[in-house]
């Protein structure tokens, strides 16, 4: 039943406003006629999939279960109360505390970042209420800044709208009760095993660091990229955070939810930790570069570097001070070194290249720190002195496999794939069971057009790691442009198998049964890619094409909304979504979709062309043949549109131009039966026309008047 307001729910509740709405139900703020005042409450309406009496009674059993827990977490101060739950009309209904404020999404917008103090008192009091909730071993399931409301009477956080709940609405088909047949979650805060349908505990923990990450960054979560070699989030270069909170962070957002922290209170007890002192931010030393930086560092204490000195002042033999300063400048050499390997993983590139170099021109022969200077050269997008770098280091130390998988991808980012070819395979003679040098040797085989050799590499990464969804993506790639659409498939099904929430191999697959025709599974595939990267906007075009080819219209033109509401200079999308208005006969509005993609691509014929036969379908005829004109003027052998113009043309009783534009239409394409046709009869209206005419003539003669004069 859809509620209208006013309407009256269980006798007592009448609904004053709504809140939402969703594939789950709908979200109300109501009166209680049965309190004093009639006290303002929330009423959730929640509607099961299946109506018929099995699942309702599975879906009531459901309903009364998870209502239950409800009421039990309503007694912590910070989660709603549950006040009621009952059913009507076969859909069932929740009535929880009102809670006055706003929701954490008007705090954490788009480029607004907050301090590392800031989020981790955010994260802290957030794990405090999912601590509890945890205790009762419940999963929240779709913590996001919109279920976290700062309430306005005490400025405390306020956990809402538990994803258990709408397990009801999914759980039950056809009587049974299943798997999850709808993703719980919000896309950027839900987690692939969540996605996938088996949420866990540690799933709440990801949520919850994403919004720190949000906090941090001012850069939604579907926004942030993953790392191709790992598929981790990839955020700490946008923000400015200690080692030790940042490493807090990647823990929480795990992609595999048994590296994370398994509960709130474990991820609770990390962020106390980072505020002792024994755990305080790695102060860098800032002065004196000899200083050690890390407990690892072999510098010598103070007492052996006095007493180095103190030999060598004394004069037991130049040899001996000799020996004594290039051991000294050694260890200077390495705190330098140990110094940029720390700033290079903070991401202060500049930096960790000032000790990289410093460290090199104490010890030129020291290979390790020039691979570090490559590395952070490659960082930095400086390629060619990143080069340079990795060549020193291969020169000193020629089995250096580090250096050689550095040079290659950075020949690979030059886009000199012939080297970066030989570079990779040069690491790999040296580690040849070396995970990430397959890897990016099969990436360089594609760039190289050699897909058959792709494959076999990328089957090395499998036969390490059967589990690596980007190496059976990858792999699917290359059969892809192999033309062995049904092999890519099967490939990029093992992808999204180890990870679901995996949107290029979705995008990808869908491609690929574009290419059999098979679209039904295409826009399927298209969707689950947009369900993970809602910002996707590729594989919204290709679902808005595919949606065409099944003549499914409206959604369609939904599709191309969502491509040029995130690319509006897109032309293909404007142009596609006018031809989908098109065939709905809603042809002002494909004429405005033309018009959009005819301002990007002004010599586009076929933009012009077909707005001239929208105009046509609206009897606008002078306004048609403009268009038709410029789609000639763009393409003079474009036969459709001299046909066409012809048809406008006729319509306004211009048959010699007509007949003309039908002539024209021949010439470029002989066998054009309805230009033959409309040619014949164009011919008949003009013969018909100038008969008519001349009948007048001679009937004006005999009346004796002239034919210009007023009757």
């Amino acid at each position: 039943m859809n509620l209208g307001l006013g309407e009256t729910l269980g006798g007592r509740y009448k609904i004053i406003t709504q809140l939402g709405q969703g594939g789950f139900g709908q979200t109300f703020v109501a009166q209680d006629y049965h309190l004093p005042g009639n006290q303002q409450c929330v009423v959730k309406q929640l509607k099961p999939q299946a109506t018929d009496p099995t699942a309702l009674q599975t879906a009531r059993r459901l309903f009364e279960t998870e209502a239950q827990v409800l009421y039990k977490l309503g007694r912590y101060e910070q989660i709603p109360q549950l006040f009621a739950y009952f059913e009507e009309n076969q859909e069932f209904y929740l009535v929880q505390e009102l809670i006055e404020g706003e929701d954490l999404s008007k705090e954490l917008t788009p480029g607004k970042q907050l301090s590392e103090n800031q989020v981790i008192s955010l994260l802290q009091e957030i794990l405090e209420i999912l601590e509890f909730v945890h205790q009762q071993n419940v999963i929240h399931r779709d913590i996001n800044p919109r279920n976290i409301i700062r309430r306005k009477q005490d400025g405390k956080l306020i956990l809402i709208d538990f994803g258990a709940v709408k397990q009801v609405s999914t759980q039950v088909i056809n009587g049974a009760q299943t798997n999850f047949t709808v993703a719980i979650g919000t896309p950027g805060y839900r987690p692939g095993e969540q996605a996938n349908g088996h949420p866990r505990l540690s799933s709440d923990i990801y949520a919850v660091g994403m919004v720190g990450i949000y906090a941090l960054t001012g850069i939604s979560p579907h926004e942030l990229p993953n790392n191709p070699d790992t598929g981790e989030i990839s955020w700490q270069d946008q923000a400015s955070v200690s080692l030790e909170f940042a490493r807090v962070l990647d823990k929480m957002v795990c992609y595999d939810f048994r590296h994370r922290y398994q509960s709130a209170n474990a991820a609770l007890q990390a962020l106390k930790d980072l505020q002792k002192p024994a755990s305080a931010t790695l102060a860098l030393p800032s002065a004196s570069p000899s200083q050690p930086v890390l407990a690892k560092s072999k510098a010598p204490t103070p007492l052996l570097q006095k007493l180095v000195l103190s030999i060598a002042v004394i004069g037991l033999g130049a040899a001996v001070s000799v020996s004594a300063v290039k051991w000294i400048n050694s260890a200077n050499a390495t705190d330098l070194y140990n110094r940029g390997e720390t700033l290079l993983e903070l991401k202060r590139y500049q930096a960790a290249l000032d000790a990289y170099d410093k460290a090199v021109a104490i010890r030129p022969e020291y290979a390790e720190a020039w691979h570090g200077q490559g590395n952070t050269l490659s960082s930095l997008k400086r390629y060619e002195e990143a080069l340079d770098a990795y060549d020193k280091a291969i020169q000193i130390q020629p089995d250096y496999f580090a250096a050689w998988k550095g040079r290659g991808k950075t020949l690979e980012n030059l886009q000199r794939y012939g080297e970066a070819s030989d570079a990779l395979e040069a690491a790999i003679k040296i580690e040849p069971n070396h995970l990430e040098a397959w890897e990016s040797l099969g990436n360089v085989q594609i760039e190289l057009q050699q897909y058959a050799t792709a494959i076999t590499s990328f089957e090395k990464v499998l036969e390490l790691q059967p589990d690596y969804s980007p190496a059976w993506y990858r792999r699917g790639w290359a059969l892809h442009n192999l033309g062995q659409y049904e092999e890519a498939i099967v490939s990029y099904d093992q992808a999204v198998e180890y990870k679901p929430d995996y949107s290029p191999a979705w995008y990808q697959r869908g491609n690929a049964l574009i290419n059999l025709d098979r679209y039904k599974e295409a826009v399927k595939s298209y969707e689950k890619a947009t369900q993970f990267q809602p910002s996707f906007y590729q594989a919204w075009y290709s679902q808005g094409s595919a949606l065409i080819n099944l003549r499914r219209y409206e959604e369609a033109v939904a599709s191309f909304d969502k491509v040029v509401k995130a690319k509006p200079n897109h032309y293909e999308a404007w142009y596609s979504r006018g031809w989908a208005l098109h065939n709905l006969r809603r042809y002002e509005e494909a004429i405005a979709s033309y018009d959009r993609a005819i301002k990007l691509q002004p010599n586009s014929s076929q933009a012009w062309y077909n707005k001239g036969n929208a105009l046509y379908q609206l009897s606008k005829y002078p306004e048609a043949i403009a268009a038709y004109d410029r789609t000639l003027k763009n393409k003079p052998n474009h036969y459709e549109a001299l046909y066409s113009r012809g048809n406008a043309l006729v319509n306004s009783q211009q048959y010699k131009l007509a007949i003309e534009s039908y002539k024209q239409a021949l010439r470029y394409q002989q066998d054009y039966p309805a230009a033959q046709k409309a040619l014949q009869q164009a011919q008949r209206e003009l013969e018909e026309t100038q008969e008519a005419g001349n009948n007048e003539l001679e009937k004006t003669k005999e009346e004796g008047q002239s034919p210009s004069e007023d009757r």
